[in-house]
C-alpha cells in the first residue's frame, strides 16, 4: 500500500483518504464537502499543467482545486 496526494492518482484509481495537510479552515471546507480521513474517493479527472481535479465520492462528483488536491493524502492498494 502506498501514499500518495490525490494529484498522483491515475484517472479512474481509487485510494481511502488517511490525512489532510492543513489547518482548520481547509479541514472544515473538504469536511463540508464529504472529504475527510477514512472515505473512500475515486479520480475521475484532472486538467493539464494544475487544472483542477475531478473525483468521486459515492454518487456524488466533486471538483477542487489543484492545492488542494495536493494536500489530501490518500492510501493507494497496489
Amino acid at each position: 500500500m502506498a501514499l500518495v496526494d490525490l494529484t498522483q492518482l491515475g484517472s479512474g484509481e481509487e485510494g481511502v483518504v488517511r490525512d489532510i495537510l492543513g489547518g482548520r479552515g481547509l479541514m472544515s471546507k473538504l469536511s463540508s464537502l464529504g472529504i475527510r480521513p477514512g472515505v473512500k474517493v475515486r479520480k475521475v479527472s484532472s486538467q493539464f499543467l494544475r487544472g483542477p481535479v475531478t473525483i468521486r465520492i459515492g454518487n456524488t462528483q466533486i471538483a477542487i482545486g489543484f492545492g488542494m488536491a495536493r494536500r489530501i493524502i490518500v492510501e493507494v492498494k497496489a
